[in-house]
């Protein structure tokens, strides 16, 4: 087993990330299916775009819809432009927020996948959270367009695409620069500048942005600095290399939690610890390599690396363990460093295409965790280990035409994982068996996840279909205790698509059932798990044009999450209560109105979080709010003008709630921008 896993890990594997989109497209064409011929020239992306002619659920954001949002960070930005539930949780770049798709509670993003040109983003061994999803690594302005996958659907992604995946893709021409220059509320300024060229055989995209804010809250500012490149290079008619980087560096101030009381009496600007905040770096860099063989074959390979630090001081409210949540500041320091190599094989035939490939990933997270006063230490650490983790898949994914009307997706994956706990001075890990040693501890875990889907297309212009398959995730403290049993779901679904000139709509009726449940407290660092709950609801899609210059958009989720079986380590019975930090159901809306004939447009956005059930409070549960924003931009020659507006109408909403204290959301901020066109 270990000379399989080692061989796996090491013969071009590590890490799913790279290359799965298949260069002939499956398309619906009158009654019928038909498959487009592969285009040789036009996309040498490495990442799979999400169709709407396959049996399963998905959202597109298109750069458009990007550039016309006046979000204050990234998750604000997925939350108000694809439905997704988000709680921010209050600190600054570089620290994780809770993105939820379809009730799962995602504490800092963990359930749910991002990908960045192929590059997994989700953090393995993190003593913070297993999965720790930082979403600022994200470079809007080069942002081509994002998927949106809802649930473990498709056999490319494994580890921590339980509730579905973000699939980012950057621009890969450009010609010619822009500048842009912002300033909003609260001391925002920021700046950035993108070029590029397009030539015969090459293209290449550049970007820099800095930001800056004194924050809305006392002791809540931050900076941000990011890079982006891109460079493609085509080698010949049948060979392309792409190349690409990210990096981004950050420091913030954290103005801590308020109580229920002084969120009450609107007390917004109490700071627990003046000397609270953090800082972060992280940089990831790839190369990937299409060859086409013949017309019906495609195979891409795409190695990667990845490295960051962070560091954290954060002062938890006095209420919990012994250790952590008595009001004392709490160090967290996370080194860590990456590789992955995936290869994978795609090929169309008349009837559809057929992708298989291996990936592989490794990385070495050295971790540790203190009691401070002031930034200084008190004592021994609490935690201080070494974790590493090496892993390995071999996946198949097809879809296939069976008639004129019938459509199969069908695919499965296998992955293991080898987890090692390595005790640094003061430091201790945790065998199966629940023994603190001073040892070396080392786990393996395979997991066979199944993938199939059916499409019908009816006679007109609607689609049935339905889809079964399974999902998992690493478990939180596998860094100490690499014995940890992997958390497992099956997923259901079954919808209709419309798609009509000018309409399109669609509505899936999804259930979820999760197999060792963990529920983890943000304030408190404990968790609890060993359960199972269940997660089942609608979603519902909707883009028209009402009228030839305006379009509506929305993209709503009603959910009832459940926990089945689970008992808290308090020893609260939670079975029947609603998952923690979800909603009962979330929802985003926007109408643009844009004139043909005139270089300018308004935008009304909206998004609603329904009745939500907070972190660690059973039976709790806080009414649902909505939040109003607005846009235009117009073009005067070379110059784009943009003026959006946040929280329009000032709405006072938490944006997460734990234990008993709460993190309070941002009130109206108005931005602006300037961008010039060269």
């Amino acid at each position: 087993m270990r000379f399989l896993f080692a061989a796996v890990a090491m013969l071009a594997v590590p890490a799913l990330a790279a290359a799965q989109q298949p260069d002939s497209a499956m398309h619906q064409h009158g009654d019928t299916l038909t498959r487009t011929p592969v285009q040789l020239q036009e996309i040498t992306v490495t990442t799979q775009h999400a169709r709407r002619e396959e049996p399963s659920s998905a959202t597109r954001v298109t750069a458009a819809t990007i550039r016309q949002t006046p979000a204050p960070n990234t998750y604000q930005l997925l939350r108000e432009t694809a439905g997704i539930e988000v709680h921010d949780q209050g600190q600054g770049p570089g620290f994780a927020s809770d993105a939820s798709v379809r009730g799962f509670s995602s504490d800092h993003s963990t359930d749910l996948a991002l990908w960045i040109d192929g590059v997994p983003i989700n953090e393995p061994v993190n003593g913070h959270a297993e999965g720790y999803n930082d979403w600022y690594v994200l470079f809007p302005e080069a942002v081509s367009d994002v998927d949106v996958l809802k649930g473990p659907v498709s056999a490319l992604y494994g580890n921590f695409a339980m509730a579905g995946v973000v699939n980012v893709r950057t621009l890969e021409r450009m010609t010619g620069s822009d500048a842009r220059l912002s300033a909003g509320s609260w001391g925002r300024i920021g700046g950035s500048m993108m070029t590029g060229w397009t030539h015969d055989h090459s293209s290449a995209v550049f970007g820099v942005r800095g930001l800056r804010e004194d924050g809305w809250r006392r002791n809540s500012g931050y900076w941000l600095g990011q890079g982006h490149a891109r460079y493609v290079r085509d080698l010949s008619d049948r060979v392309s290399l792409d190349a690409g980087a990210e990096l981004y560096g950050s420091d913030w101030d954290s103005p801590g939690f308020l109580t229920v009381d002084q969120y009450n009496d609107r007390d917004f600007q109490q700071v627990s610890d003046r000397t609270d905040g953090g800082f972060k770096r992280r940089a990831q860099e790839r190369l990937s390599l299409r060859v086409i063989p013949s017309p019906s074959l495609v195979w891409r390979s795409t190695v990667y690396a990845t490295q960051s630090h962070w560091q954290l001081f954060l002062t938890t409210p006095p209420e919990g363990g012994e250790e952590e949540g008595t009001g004392s500041q709490t160090e967290e320091r996370d080194w860590r460093y990456g590789f992955g190599l995936t290869s994978a094989l795609t090929w169309a035939h008349s009837r559809g295409q057929i992708t298989a490939g291996a990936e592989g990933r490794w990385d070495h997270a050295n971790y540790g965790n203190w009691l401070t006063a002031a930034r200084e230490r008190q004592g021994d650490p609490q935690v201080r280990v070494i974790g590493r983790q090496a892993s390995g898949a071999l996946f198949v994914q097809s879809l296939t035409d069976l008639g004129r009307h019938l459509r199969v997706q069908a695919g499965a994956r296998y992955d293991l994982l080898n987890t090692r706990c390595s005790p640094l001075p003061d430091g201790i890990c945790t065998t199966d068996d629940g023994d603190d040693v001073l040892n070396a501890v080392s786990h393996t875990h395979g997991v066979v996840s199944p993938k199939v889907g059916v499409l019908y297309h009816l006679h007109r212009a609607a689609d049935l279909y339905v889809n079964v398959s399974r999902g998992f995730r690493s478990t939180d403290g596998v860094l100490t205790e690499p014995g940890l049993p992997l958390i497992t779901e099956w997923a259901y679904e079954t919808g209709i698509k419309v798609d009509i000139p000018h309409f399109s709509a669609s509505a899936a009726f999804f259930r979820m059932d999760v197999s060792n449940e963990q529920t983890f407290n943000p304030i408190t660092l404990e968790s609890t798990s060993g359960g199972a709950s269940r997660r089942q609801g609608v979603e519902l899609q909707l883009t028209t044009h009402l009228a030839t210059p305006l379009l509506l958009k929305a993209d709503w989720t009603f959910n009832d999450a459940k926990y089945q079986h689970l008992v808290s380590e308090d020893g609260d019975t939670l079975s029947g209560a609603r998952v923690f930090n979800t909603a009962k159901y979330v929802g985003s809306a926007s109408l643009t109105y844009e004139p043909i004939a005139h270089p300018w447009q308004v935008s009304v956005m909206t998004n609603v979080v329904g009745p939500y059930t907070p972190f660690d409070e059973p039976g709790v549960e806080l009414p649902a709010y909505a939040l109003l924003h607005a846009s235009a931009s117009t073009l005067i020659d070379r110059y784009r003008l943009s003026l959006g507006v946040h929280n329009l109408l000032n709405q006072t909403y938490p944006e997460l709630r734990a234990g008993g204290f709460i993190v309070p959301g941002q009130p109206r901020s108005v931005s602006g921008s300037v961008e010039v066109l060269f």
